[in-house]
């Protein structure tokens, strides 16, 4: 088997970050520009395809060979592109993705970032002259005096920039073979790699979208903002009632006081107060008003449709470096507003023909509703219906599992009303007496609250953070409930501090230790000099923590300290405790429960078009499958979890929504 490292340099004029890899290379205009490659770490070739230059006859072999395992930093570029030049989808699985096996073993995304973590030297690290030499050749430029009126540079117009960017181009196929070749002491294990293939598979399938809801919601949104902007402006006088600055003084004067911001929860806690004026209280109305009328996820549909009328490339395989779990791209569908309107067949209509008294007449706020008919522009292909089906509760059901807390089990073996049933643990009532209509269903809340906020070492912070003192519930009712909960739950409140024990011992000590179904184990490769602490799920897939170290907390324990992706989103050192390994434990499992039930639908060729958190939408003909037929099959036991109950439940439509 050989193995061919390869890097692209490309043109086209859509913009690849609004819109894109897919509709990028589907542009009339694309091209490929260099072809950088290196057959089995040999020295990089580059072939300038923007200079006449054609591929060598065996490297065009190469690329549909199975003999020839293609290697490249984020492959599903490069695997897009050459299927466009061959004229027909590669084969995935005969492509390799250092940026995917990179996130893998638990470092950072980006070629430069992850060479600069690994420690690569210098002669191996990614050239910083890029970012000028795309900017220069690889999108539009603006027309001026200076270059003649052109809209995009050629070879020719700069010849020492153009060799530069050849330089550029095969120094990142070296860059990329090096971080591969760090990377082989953290192999991704076949079904993982498989999984990858198929993600692959359904970014580049993409969803059909309502192109006329899309438009209508566009133009709607336009209109409110109009209308509220011209009162905001006839009511204060200002030239721009946007501008933060001009709004916050004109409150100031109006309301004879300091104001310290105009964040969403402070313009909320203004409109609270009695005393507001009959103009102040309407433009606290506009201010928050104009916060709702957002069409940004209308606009990234309207940039990502290709002209098939389909958006793809909506999900980032890994894109949780700890769990390893999907994260949104381009339309971000992992954060979509649930729908609550009602009727939604109406409101669509309405949108689509643009009527805004209408939808203002039956509706109320057109923002809100704009904003909650998101997920209806996603819809079936023509002919076809959406089948959706959501994994019942998984985080609660896995950590149950894996801490083996075995009356949790038994509620999700049998009617699954975890919140009600946590309540009747922690205060000693009958389950059947909290149901609505009792005194005792005030309880439900609590028990809710608590299953959202405490299962990995959460306290009354957490608590307040879920909304407990939104529900009612009393600041001073929080301590009792976290000590009921736990007290409740013992086996969960046991596995964080085993955990975080486990995770000591082997930091400190090395080695490994079995903590249920997880073994925790400090790793070393002295040659490619890794040092990880992982943990080894049931699957068989590993979590990675670069460079484990051990310190002091606040408090003189312990403290677990690792190398990542931290809040600021820079490289560097990052704390963590039981609790929170337990929950990446927990959500790389369920994880791991949902890219088995995916490899299922496939196989029973019911095409997945994209998924979000625990739930997956198909998209098939109507006699394709029955939504009890797609629960069963998410339902399906686990041979590495055995015992695991799962569920789930759904839907079956035309349009996407959250029941």
């Amino acid at each position: 088997m050989h193995h061919l490292s390869i890097d692209l340099e490309t043109f086209s004029t859509v913009p690849i970050a609004k819109a894109g890899a897919q509709k990028y290379i589907a542009s009339p205009d694309f091209e490929i520009l260099l072809f950088a490659y290196s057959l089995d770490g040999a020295p990089v070739e580059v072939v300038d395809f923007a200079q006449g230059e054609i591929l060598p006859a065996w490297v065009a072999e190469a690329i549909i060979s199975p003999e020839y395992i293609k290697h490249a930093y984020n492959a599903p570029f490069e695997w897009g592109c050459l299927s466009k030049y061959i004229g027909r989808q590669l084969p995935p699985e005969q492509w390799r993705c250092t940026m995917f096996h990179g996130l893998y073993a638990g470092y950072t995304a980006g070629l430069s970032a992850t060479g600069k973590a690994l420690g690569l030297p210098e002669d191996k690290q990614k050239l910083n002259t890029g970012k000028a030499l795309i900017r220069y050749f690889c999108v539009p430029c603006s027309p001026t005096k200076t270059n003649g009126g052109r809209t995009r540079n050629y070879p020719r117009h700069s010849p020492e920039r153009w060799e530069l960017f050849k330089e550029y181009c095969k120094q990142d196929v070296v860059t990329e073979m090096e971080i591969e070749r760090r990377l082989s002491a953290i192999p991704v294990p076949d079904f993982v790699q498989k999984e990858w293939e198929t993600d692959l598979i359904i970014n580049s399938r993409g969803v059909a979208v309502d192109m006329d809801l899309v438009n209508g919601a566009l133009d709607l949104g336009n209109s409110v903002r109009s209308q509220l902007m011209q009162e905001a402006a006839q009511l204060s006088g200002l030239d721009n009632p946007n501008s933060v600055s001009q709004l916050t003084g004109w409150f100031e004067t109006e309301m004879d006081e300091e104001i310290s911001d105009l964040r969403k929860s402070t313009v909320a806690d203004l409109l609270e107060r009695k005393n507001n004026s009959g103009t102040v209280q309407r433009m606290l109305e506009i201010r928050q008003e104009l916060g709702k009328t957002s069409t940004k996820k209308y606009d990234a549909i309207d940039a990502a449709v290709c002209p098939d009328g389909r958006v793809r490339g909506l999900l980032q395989f890994y894109g949780a470096n700890r769990t390893g779990r999907w994260a949104g791209r381009l339309v971000q569908v992992q954060n979509l507003p649930r729908t609550y309107t009602e009727p939604l067949e109406l409101a669509r209509d309405l949108v689509k023909r643009r009527s805004l008294d209408a939808l203002k007449a039956v509706y109320g706020g057109v923002s809100d509703t704009l904003s909650q008919l998101i997920r209806t522009a996603f819809i079936a292909s023509p002919g076809n219906v959406l089948i959706d089906a959501d994994f019942s509760a998984i985080e609660a059901r896995v950590i149950s599992w894996l801490a083996g807390e075995d009356w949790r089990l038994e509620v999700f073996r049998t009617h699954g009303r975890i919140y009600e049933a946590s309540a009747s643990q922690m205060f000693g009532v009958p389950l059947e007496r909290i149901k609505k209509g009792n005194p005792e269903y005030a309880l439900r809340a609590k028990g809710k609250v608590a299953e959202l906020a405490l299962g990995y070492q959460g306290s009354t912070g957490a608590l307040i953070n879920m909304g407990a003192l939104k529900m009612g519930i009393p600041e001073e009712d929080l301590p009792d409930i976290v000590n009921r909960w736990r007290e409740t739950n013992r086996r969960i409140r046991d596995l964080w501090y085993k955990m975080d024990a486990a995770a000591v011992q082997v930091i400190s000590q090395g080695g490994s230790v079995g903590l249920n179904c997880l073994v925790i184990a400090r790793e070393f490769d002295y040659n490619q000099n890794t040092d990880c602490m992982t943990i080894t799920l049931p699957s068989g897939r590993k979590l990675y923590y670069i460079a484990p170290q051990l310190g002091l907390n606040r408090w003189g324990n312990p403290s677990i300290t690792y190398m990542g992706v931290n809040d600021k989103n820079k490289w560097g050192r990052i704390e963590t405790y039981g609790g929170k390994l337990v929950e990446n434990c927990v959500q790389a499992i369920a994880r791991d429960c949902l890219a088995q039930a995916i490899e299922h639908l496939e196989e029973a060729g019911l095409p997945v078009i994209f998924h979000i958190h625990d739930e997956v939408v198909i998209d098939c003909p109507p006699d394709a499958a029955t939504l009890e037929e797609v629960v069963r099959i998410m339902s399906r036991p686990i041979p590495w979890a055995p015992g695991l109950p799962l569920g789930a439940d759904g839907w079956v439509g035309t349009y996407f929504k959250k029941d």
